[in-house]
């Protein structure tokens, strides 16, 4: 079991910037990691994902704006978010994905706030 928590999140003006941070209770070095997000009366999407490795993809909505990152040695996942926009609104939910099982492990999410 994996306890993952955000934080981070707030309201920041439109083209402004925030970064997230998704810190686990213990080693996620071996998990793909993402960050997804949920607007009220949508459903969740993908917006960033990880890779143990290290290599990484991006919603097309972000990409070029948003840079997810990790730092296995402080168990913790980042979302760096630039020029954000009015739409980028959400609450944002940390992932981990399980190696070779079934489920994964989602953190209370954070709200991020863009006014324009």
């Amino acid at each position: 079991q994996v306890r993952l928590v955000e934080s981070g999140g707030g309201l920041v003006q439109a083209g402004g910037s925030l970064r997230l941070s998704c810190v686990a209770s213990r080693s996620i070095n071996i998990n793909p990691m993402g960050w997804y997000r949920q607007a009220p009366g949508k459903q969740r999407e993908l917006v960033a994902r990880i890779t143990n490795l290290g290599s990484t993809n991006y919603a097309d909505s972000v990409k070029g704006r948003f840079t997810i990152s990790r730092d296995n040695a402080k168990n913790t996942v980042y979302l760096q978010m630039n020029s954000l926009k009015a739409e980028d609104t959400a609450v944002y939910y940390c992932n981990a994905e399980r190696v070779g099982i079934l489920g994964e492990y989602w953190g209370q999410g954070t709200q991020v706030t863009v006014s324009s």
